[in-house]
């Protein structure tokens, strides 16, 4: 896997390449080709990331055994810009626009966080572009004591002042924490922190707060018992965030669904076996789509 010269030591990210949807604008997209004929994972990251800096630790483990995409949700990093409100089903367009452009259906859609409601509203609005789900970190909906938390940080973001906001201080911080790698007296020069800021450097301040506004009031619970997919959900046991308790009550309801558990926070996505966990669950999705498992007929 070709790796941008941007990223330091210990983060393997693929080159990226801006690609226009058609009627729907330009993004970024990176890729890890897999093996000849391996299936396809598309990787919608969460809020205040972007698709290099939530899935670092997964490229290389997934591409040994699937064909990995991974993009900018719109407005975030090199996302697709438009003057439109930001709405988590404009996101899913644009992954319906991506995946059927490029030819990669049917794909298993990954999302972390926000992006895990994305992948949600990909299943319902696009179900023959949806092979399976992999819902990391994320819930149906998120309790009232959620939502404050995130209209918090968005406040934040806005009074930062800058275009990069909250997202450019805390979360590079966390991942230098993450790989040891910060001086002890100095947070601010490790080259991951460096690539951090760069990476969340492009996103947009407006649709940062957009977005949270749009998370908060996120709900997927009228449906989402109807998801008839091979799912797998990745339950962060430690997260303040989004509860782990919404977490489980999700896959509860999803007919079928796996839980794996993993002792960590909201930022489990940059701890050092994170990658491993994620293929490991899309494994288990693409063990029962090769064997034609129907949850809604468990016995058919």
């Amino acid at each position: 896997m070709q790796s941008d010269d941007a990223v330091p030591s210990g983060a393997l990210v693929p080159v990226g390449e801006r690609l226009t949807l058609p009627n729907r604008g330009t993004t970024l997209v990176r890729r890890a080709p897999g093996p000849p004929g391996a299936p396809t994972v598309v990787l919608l990251h969460g809020w205040l990331a972007t698709g290099a800096l939530n899935w670092y630790r997964c490229f290389e483990p997934l591409s040994q055994h699937f064909n990995v995409v991974a993009l900018d949700l719109r407005g975030h990093g090199q996302g697709i810009r438009s003057n439109r409100r930001f709405r988590l089903r404009d996101c899913a367009e644009d992954v319906a626009t991506l995946v059927t452009s490029q030819d990669l259906e049917p794909v298993i859609a990954v999302g972390y966080s926000m992006g895990g409601s994305i992948a949600q509203l990909l299943w319902r609005h696009h179900r023959p572009l949806v092979n399976g789900l992999v819902l990391a970190a994320t819930g149906a909906e998120f309790r009232k004591l959620n939502r404050h938390k995130y209209a918090a940080s968005s406040f934040l973001v806005a009074a930062a002042g800058t275009r990069v906001g909250a997202g450019a201080t805390w979360l590079p911080r966390q991942l230098g924490k993450s790989l040891g790698t910060e001086k002890a007296n100095d947070h601010s020069s490790s080259p991951l922190m460096v690539w951090g800021r760069q990476e969340v450097a492009g996103h947009s301040s407006r649709v940062m707060l957009e977005a949270a506004h749009a998370i908060a009031n996120f709900s997927s619970k009228k449906w989402v018992d109807q998801i008839d997919v091979p799912t797998s959900v990745i339950v962060t046991e430690h997260d303040t965030a989004v509860m782990p308790q919404s977490q489980i009550r999700m896959a509860m309801a999803i007919p079928g669904a796996h839980i794996n558990r993993i002792p960590g926070g909201h930022m489990s996505c940059i701890d050092p076996d994170f990658g491993r966990k994620l293929t490991d669950a899309c494994l288990d999705v693409q063990h029962r789509i090769d064997a034609g498992y129907n949850p809604l007929r468990p016995d058919a």
